[in-house]
C-alpha cells in the first residue's frame, strides 16, 4: 500500500488502485474535502481563494488539473502559481490575502510519488485537529460542489518566486553587499526540480558565480532526490573540479538544504541549521528550537551566544508551535529546514542559503574551517522491527523508567539525555517499528549506544 493519509495532507505513488495509491480519484477526494473543511471554516458568502504550486515532477501537471478544477468545482478561486517552490506558496498565501494554499510535491520522496500538502490561511501547515478533520471529510465523502453559476475562477500568477527572492534580500540580516564582494562561486544542484529556477536566480540577486548540476525543471531525477552524502558524489566532485567556495543542494520543493565543502565533503544537513543560527544569534539575541532528532550542536550555538534552546515534538507544525511559544528568532529541523520567522514560519532554502553566504562572506572563512568550527557530533539511525501484537507504548515507557536517573523527554516517544550523548525512540505511525535515533562525540560512540540501546529493548520485548 502505497498510499499515506496524514494530518499534514496525503502522499502516494502514481497510478495503480484507488484508495492504494495517489490516483486521480484520491487528488480529487482529498482536494474537495480540504476545499470543504475551508468552506465550513468560513461560514458566510465570502468567496474563497486558495494557492496553488508544485515542483517539477512528472505527475505534477496532471495533479494540479485534478486539486484546481475540484477547488472551483466546490466555488473556490484558484490562483495557480505553476512551478514554485513550498516556502514561495507559504508566502504567497497570506501576500495574496488567501484562505489557504496547496502545495503538490512528494518533497524528497523519488519520482513516481507525489503528494498534497496543506495550508492554513497563515501559508502555515495545519495543525493536528484541523488535519484530521480534513481526513474525516475525505472519509465521509462530506462535500458539496456548486452549482455553474457560483463556480470558482482559476487564475495564473506569473512571477512568484522573483518576489520570494525579493523578499528575501529585504531581510535585515541578508549582507547583499558582504556576499557581493566575496565573489563566491557556487555549484547548485537541484535535482532537476524548481529549486534549479528558484536558487541560481537568488545567487544572480546576490553577485553570486553560479554553476549549475541538475537545474532543468522536468522532474527527471538524476539520483534519489534526498539530499544524503551517499546521493551527492556528482556535486562534491563538480565542487572541487570547479574550484568552488561551497556546493548547495536543494531537495525537489526547495525547503531542505545541504552544503558541501570546497574539498568535496559534506558539511552536513545538520549543521546547515546550526550555521544559519550562529550567524543570526550573532547579530541579534534570542532563542532557539529544533526537534527532538536533531544535532545538540544546536543547544551548544545558542547557549554560547547566551540564549534558550528547546526542542520540540517531531514535525514542521510543532517546531513551529515551540517556536512561536518562546518567540524563538530561528529554528528548523536537522534535515536541512531552516524556519526564520523574520521571513515566514516555514523551513525555506532560499532563506538558508542567503543567511549561509551573509555568515561566510562576513566571517572570512573558508567553508570548511566554518565547519569546523563547530562541536563535532555524530549520528546513527536505526530501527527495530516489532511484531503488530506488541505494545510500542508500553515499551517506550519501559526504557523512560529504565534511565528515569538521566534527563528524559516523553513529549514524542523517549528522549534521552546522557551526559555526551543522547538517544531518541519513536515509534512508527505507518508500520509497526520502533526508530532509534543516536547521537555521540564519536560515530563509533554514536553506533555503540543504539547497539546498546536495541539490545535493552529486545531484552524489554522477550522479558
Amino acid at each position: 500500500m502505497t498510499l499515506i493519509k496524514s494530518i499534514s495532507g496525503i502522499r502516494g505513488t502514481i497510478g495503480g488502485n484507488v484508495n492504494d495509491n495517489l490516483t486521480p480519484v484520491d487528488a480529487v477526494k482529498f482536494a474537495a474535502a480540504y476545499g470543504s473543511w475551508l468552506i465550513k471554516r468560513n461560514p458566510g458568502n465570502k468567496k474563497l481563494t486558495v494557492v496553488l504550486g508544485r515542483d517539477a515532477r512528472i505527475s505534477g501537471k496532471m495533479i494540479s488539473s485534478l486539486v484546481a478544477n475540484t477547488l472551483v468545482g466546490l466555488g473556490i478561486d484558484v490562483k495557480d502559481l505553476g512551478l514554485s517552490t513550498t516556502p514561495t506558496v507559504e508566502i504567497a498565501v497570506p501576500l495574496e490575502g488567501a484562505d489557504g494554499g496547496i502545495i503538490l510535491t512528494a518533497s524528497h520522496n523519488p519520482k513516481q510519488w507525489n503528494a498534497l500538502k496543506l495550508l492554513n490561511e497563515k501559508g502555515e501547515f495545519l495543525n493536528g485537529q484541523d488535519g484530521q478533520e480534513i481526513l474525516q471529510l475525505a472519509e465521509n465523502d462530506d462535500y458539496i460542489f456548486s452549482d455553474v453559476d457560483n463556480l470558482g475562477k482559476y487564475t495564473k500568477e506569473k512571477g512568484y518566486i522573483d518576489k520570494h527572492i525579493e523578499a528575501v534580500l529585504g531581510l535585515d540580516l541578508v549582507d547583499v553587499e558582504a556576499i557581493k564582494n566575496a565573489n563566491f562561486k557556487v555549484v547548485v544542484d537541484a535535482v532537476n526540480s524548481t529549486g534549479g529556477i528558484a536558487i541560481p536566480k537568488l545567487l544572480d540577486r546576490l553577485g553570486v558565480a553560479c554553476i549549475k548540476l541538475y537545474c532543468e525543471p522536468n522532474g527527471q531525477f538524476p539520483h534519489n532526490p534526498e539530499p544524503l552524502a551517499a546521493h551527492l558524489t556528482d556535486i562534491s566532485e563538480l565542487v572541487v573540479k570547479e574550484k568552488a567556495d561551497v556546493g548547495v543542494v536543494v531537495d525537489p520543493d526547495v525547503d531542505r538544504l545541504a552544503l558541501i565543502c570546497e574539498d568535496g565533503s559534506m558539511f552536513g544537513e545538520e549543521y546547515t541549521l546550526v550555521a544559519c543560527a550562529d550567524y543570526v544569534l550573532g547579530k541579534t539575541k534570542g532563542n532557539t528550537v529544533s526537534n527532538l532528532s536533531s544535532s545538540r550542536a544546536l543547544r551548544d550555538i545558542t547557549e554560547k551566544h547566551g540564549g534558550n534552546y528547546q526542542a520540540s515534538a517531531v514535525g514542521e507544525v510543532n517546531v513551529v508551535q515551540r517556536m512561536k511559544d518562546i518567540d524563538a528568532i530561528i529554528g528548523g529541523e536537522g534535515n536541512g529546514g531552516i524556519i526564520y520567522p523574520a521571513s515566514h514560519y516555514g523551513r525555506d532554502s532560499l532563506v538558508g542559503v542567503a543567511l549561509f553566504l551573509s555568515h561566510l562572506a562576513n566571517s572570512k572563512l573558508s567553508c570548511k574551517t566554518l565547519r569546523n568550527s563547530y562541536p563535532s557530533y555524530f549520528m546513527s539511525k536505526n530501527k527495530i522491527q516489532l511484531t503488530p501484537t506488541l505494545d510500542v507504548d508500553k515499551i517506550l515507557a519501559a526504557m523512560a523508567t529504565k534511565h528515569a536517573a538521566e534527563e528524559v523527554n516523553t513529549i514524542d516517544g523517549v528522549k534521552i539525555d546522557f551526559e555526551k550523548e543522547w538517544v531518541h525512540l519513536r515509534k512508527s505511525n505507518t508500520e509497526p517499528i520502533i526508530r532509534v535515533y543516536t547521537e555521540s562525540t564519536s560515530q563509533k560512540n554514536a553506533d555503540d549506544l543504539a547497539r546498546r540501546i536495541m539490545d535493552e529493548i529486545k531484552a524489554i520485548i522477550t522479558k
